[in-house]
């Protein structure tokens, strides 16, 4: 180990820099900002096995609805402890709900149903291809300017996707599967509008508990609604204990304590930095499928992960992005 005077770090411009600027040896310093780093690498990778578990005996739209509503209960309660429970006026409750629909009905509505058809292995890894579209859908908007760099990604990020269809094309041909797959595109289109209008109305300074009770109340309330609608049938006796703690396991800390470590986290890192997360929270949610689900997992499949995840990286890759915020 070196052992050098306070004084010789001036001789060392680099090293002063690296002590002074790494955000992630600050990052060791702040054991706050360690534990919401690893809440939001884990805990979001958790919830395809979660939601898995849940639609084992629980329609999909119950384990959806009853999520937000819990949620939306959590966050109600930390409101009003902390006195910041308020009116937020017309016009953003508008905005909210088209938030709420976007991001919580459709993306994780859709994303729950879809695991009703589909494997949570499959199902975290098309979704992982998100940020690629959201980046296709800024260059539309003018929000992100196209590089060669960023079709290289793009194209190696949708290889990874035809890759994991090659040999299953046939699969396809089951209505089930074919359902399964139709839903987590929607649910995918769904999240990339409502991250496009994120950064186009510049929401990300507003009151993010507020907010987000607004959105969980209404999608709750939405997807039980629907719930009754598509259910041929429903009885509660039928659902197992395990598929109820999987749904509350989703609202507790898939929908609140994940949301707001990664909004303290967002305090002290960039969001590029924090985006970075996406990555582990894929492998995580892989490894958990193939450890507790006993989902099949093949070279062709871990190929096809390596050349989602380079590729959204490639695509979303920024100068100075390891920088301290």
């Amino acid at each position: 180990m070196l052992n050098l005077p306070l004084q010789s770090c001036k001789n060392s411009a680099y090293f002063c820099n690296f002590l002074n600027y790494d955000p992630y040896v600050l990052m060791f310093k702040d054991p706050k900002l360690v534990l919401a780093i690893f809440t939001v690498a884990i805990v979001w990778g958790t919830t395809f096995l979660g939601i898995r578990m849940a639609v084992e005996t629980i329609p999909p739209w119950f384990v959806a609805g009853i999520r937000q509503l819990i949620a939306a209960g959590l966050l109600l309660i930390i409101l009003l402890f902390s006195k910041q429970l308020k009116w937020i006026g017309w016009k953003n409750f508008r905005i909210q709900i088209i938030f709420s629909i976007l991001m919580l009905i459709v993306a994780n509505g859709m994303t729950t149903v879809a695991e009703e058809h589909l494997s949570s292995s499959l199902a975290s890894l098309i979704s992982a291809t998100s940020p690629i579209l959201v980046f296709i859908g800024s260059i539309f908007f003018g929000l992100q300017k196209f590089t060669y760099r960023s079709l290289f990604g793009i194209l190696m990020g949708f290889s990874g996707i035809l890759l994991i269809f090659k040999d299953g094309f046939q699969d396809l041909l089951d209505p089930d599967y074919r359902m399964g797959v139709i839903f987590i595109f929607i649910a995918i289109c769904g999240w990339t509008l409502g991250s496009i209008l994120t950064k186009k109305m510049k929401l990300q300074h507003q009151n993010i508990s507020l907010n987000l009770f607004y959105q969980f109340a209404f999608a709750g309330v939405a997807q039980i609604a629907l719930a009754f609608i598509v259910s041929n049938e429903i009885d509660v006796a039928t659902w197992s204990y395990k598929s109820m703690a999987a749904t509350v396991y989703l609202a507790v800390f898939g929908s609140v304590a994940a949301y707001f470590a990664f909004h303290f986290a967002l305090k002290k890192i960039s969001p590029t930095q924090i985006s970075l997360l996406s990555y582990v929270n894929t492998i995580i949610a892989i490894f958990l499928g193939w450890l507790v689900l006993d989902e099949k997992i093949t070279a062709a499949f871990i190929t096809a992960t390596v050349l989602i995840i380079c590729g959204v990286f490639i695509t979303n890759y920024q100068k100075g992005m390891f920088q301290r915020k």
